[in-house]
């Protein structure tokens, strides 16, 4: 019997989404479609009933806007909303504002593959000398943060966003469900998926597989223990929501060159 109800989602589509870029820890607002993709969520959700207590999202704007505008399509704006670097995106490290699609062109697929999907494969660390490393490290936003700006990644694998995001999830989020709240958690592809990872028990080589498409809501049912009690359940159209799986799974493929 269902105890807990937590809806998992990864932000409406960014301007780097629709680039192909490495978007990481740079700040981007959503794009017309990524409101559209927030909007369209929040109306499914409510047609859905579904009634939340608690929002939890990364500090990142993309994740904040995207939990905004659910809430207003529900009309729940008043539901108490919580933000922590902890639920931020992965940090990409020296890959952050590269296009996946010509890296997969200088490196192969397979690398590709690797930096974006293995759990524990870390990209090579950004430098000083990045063209984004002020505009991350300068952000007013990761002096309020509940470690020291030093302590901040500089590059993470998969296994490395678990490990920060865990203390937030047993700490914050976890008691919140346990208390029977119905908790939405707004962030992103990656820290999603090391949620799901360690929630559903997925193997290091089995979470490879596993892609989110953007705006497209995640229902895990939990017992009282927070074990889910089946497979994690994407909520809407499932024709489109595969389509939208193949669309970011060839965000790392070779593409092709149009004809003239």
């Amino acid at each position: 019997m269902t105890k807990y109800k937590l809806v998992l989602l990864r932000h409406g589509e960014g301007a780097w989404n629709k680039e192909n870029r490495f978007c990481s820890w740079v700040d981007q607002k959503l794009s017309s479609n990524g409101i559209k993709e927030a909007r369209n969520c929040g109306k499914h959700l409510k047609a859905l009933g579904f009634q939340f207590d608690q929002v939890f999202t990364s500090i990142l704007s993309r994740s904040i806007q995207t939990a905004w505008l659910v809430l207003e399509e529900m009309g729940q704006e008043w539901v108490p909303t919580q933000s922590s670097w902890r639920l931020n995106e992965r940090h990409y490290g020296a890959l952050i504002g590269l296009n996946r699609a010509e890296m997969a062109l200088n490196h192969g697929e397979d690398q590709v593959k690797i930096w974006r999907r293995s759990y524990d494969v870390t990209p090579p660390p950004i430098t000083e000398s990045h063209p984004y490393y002020k505009e991350i490290y300068d952000d007013r936003r990761y002096k309020c943060c509940d470690v020291s700006q030093d302590k901040l990644p500089m590059a993470e694998s998969l296994k490395e966003v678990l490990e920060r995001l865990l203390p937030y999830w047993n700490e914050k989020i976890a008691p919140e469900l346990k208390s029977g709240k119905v908790i939405l958690i707004s962030a992103h592809g990656n820290s999603t998926r090391a949620l799901l990872k360690h929630l559903e028990g997925i193997s290091d080589e089995d979470i490879v597989n596993v892609t989110l498409p953007t705006g497209v809501p995640v229902l895990l049912e939990l017992d009282e223990n927070l074990h889910p009690l089946g497979r994690h359940q994407f909520l809407g159209d499932q024709e489109a929501i595969q389509a939208a799986i193949r669309k970011v799974e060839d965000q790392g493929k070779v593409q092709p060159v149009e004809k003239k």
